[in-house]
């Protein structure tokens, strides 16, 4: 805790260097190679481009067991630039943003990782340090490309942290996905003098679509699918010979998706073969979904408890206080809502912005809508992707709001408050093996009549080419 609290400036800056690149997935070129370069600087080992991806790497100190891993990402997301300030001020019109807080997220496992190594160093432990440097969450699962290429085999236990709006290690699970895109070829043709010459691939898209809807019925209620149309023709009079959509497939359990995503398929090459054009399915990332850990969730919120959570200034309250005027208070309210949080009607009463309360696991057996690679990395050891409060209780994921909480005091805060956190807990790890056991007996346990099976098939590389080419838009 010390070594932190003395390496605060350097924290920060370190965030903040990550916001301000603000570099979309697979191309976090200047963001992963300054997280590499201070973990270099303070005595770990960086293997850089593991698993096909430039920017993901392995940082790796001690040796022997046990084996705790730490992870961050660092990429950001599209059109969220914006400036550290209360209301809607974009650094660069239309530019990336860290609405996710993933600089905080990178910087978190860092220094955890380092404020590990100085007590190891300092008491003579035994025992191996793995930082992974995880890129593209956001977009492409770098972390199941990881775990396909074996990076995480033989780490005891995985710490994580993801800025939120609260402060609790959740039991929850999330979504299992699959990602691809749809290309139908057919044939151009004047749409009005010759159009029977000609075979619409956007025909084959919107029947492709009008087949899922009417599946979505017959598939379980937690199931979701999205999808978009990125390309559909040119102009009305001319027969689209090019057509192309790209679909997410979730559900709560892995075979679940499998099953939907073959549906899908089907009713791809339906719609080919009744507009007589030809399919092409481009597979792009798939995920498993997670596995919590009891044990993990109990260290992390009594290592909180004992750190304590953060104290605010008044000109951070001011911030607060300013950013809840751009939420209505039915947006606040629904959001409150959907987190599911014990007492959530109360902090709409009485006008709270930040939640400093730490929480007990309030979401055990609860499905979360979204989807995370982390899941696939806690198939493989235990893991805790814990949240602490970053962002104020207006500010919703993914948007202009959240991006200017992480770039300041408040995400400041939860960042050091996070960092000791990791720090803490993976210490514990390493000097009380009694408690490493349970945590391991109990994802054995849960693992029971599991397989793990990457749900990246053999064959598909990272995307770093579409990658390229959006962060080049």
């Amino acid at each position: 805790m010390d070594w932190i609290s003395d390496n605060e400036k350097m924290i920060i800056e370190a965030s903040d260097t990550i916001w301000e690149l603000a570099e979309l997935g697979l191309v976090e070129e200047k963001s992963a190679k300054h997280l590499a370069k201070i973990l270099e600087e303070h005595g770990f080992t960086i293997e850089m481009g593991v698993a096909d991806m430039p920017t993901a790497f392995v940082a790796t100190y001690g040796k022997g067991d046990p084996t705790i891993g730490f992870m961050g990402e660092y990429d950001a997301l599209p059109g969220l630039s914006q400036k550290p300030v209360p209301h809607q001020d974009p650094v660069v019109e239309g530019a990336p943003g860290h609405g996710c807080g993933h600089n905080i997220h990178g910087v978190t496992g860092v220094m955890g990782a380092i404020a590990t190594k100085t007590v190891m160093e300092k008491h003579g432990l035994k025992g191996t340090l793995k930082f992974f440097g995880t890129p593209a969450e956001e977009t492409y699962s770098g972390k199941v490309f990881m775990v396909r290429a074996g990076c995480f085999e033989g780490v005891d236990a995985v710490f994580s942290h993801h800025p939120g709006r609260f402060n609790v290690a959740g039991l929850g699970s999330s979504l299992a996905m699959n990602s691809a895109k749809f290309h139908f070829y057919g044939t151009t043709a004047h749409s009005a003098a010759t159009p029977y010459v000609g075979r619409s691939a956007l025909d084959a898209i919107e029947l492709m679509n009008v087949g899922v809807n009417f599946m979505r019925e017959h598939v379980v209620q937690e199931a979701r699918l999205h999808y978009v149309i990125e390309a559909g023709g040119m102009q009305p009079n001319v027969v689209p010979d090019y057509a192309r959509s790209w679909y997410y497939v979730r559900a709560p359990e892995r075979e679940q998706v499998d099953q939907i995503y073959e549906w899908v398929l089907k009713i791809a090459e339906g719609a080919a073969l009744m507009t007589q054009t030809k399919l092409k399915v481009e597979f792009l990332e798939g995920l498993s979904n997670e596995l919590p850990s009891k044990g993990m969730s109990e260290l992390v919120i009594a290592n909180m408890r004992e750190i304590g959570a953060p104290e605010y200034t008044d000109e951070e309250m001011k911030f607060a206080k300013e950013l809840a005027k751009s939420v209505t208070k039915e947006m606040k309210t629904e959001q409150l809502r959907a987190s599911k949080r014990p007492g959530w009607e109360q902090l709409i009463e009485d006008d709270i912005h930040i939640d400093r309360e730490i929480h007990d696991p309030w979401d055990a057996g609860i499905v979360w809508p979204g989807s995370t690679d982390t899941g696939d990395v806690s198939w493989i050891a235990p893991t805790m992707e814990f949240q602490t409060a970053t962002v104020t209780l207006d500010a919703a994921g993914h948007d202009w709001q959240f991006t200017a909480c992480c770039g300041m005091g408040i995400g400041h805060k939860s960042l050091i408050f996070a960092s000791k956190v990791i720090a803490g807990s993976a210490v514990e790890l390493v000097t009380k093996p009694d408690l490493l056991k349970k945590i391991k007996d109990e994802h054995t346990e849960r693992m029971t009549g599991k397989k793990y099976v990457c749900p990246i098939p053999k064959g598909i590389n990272p995307p770093l080419d579409i990658a390229r080419e959006q962060a080049s838009k």
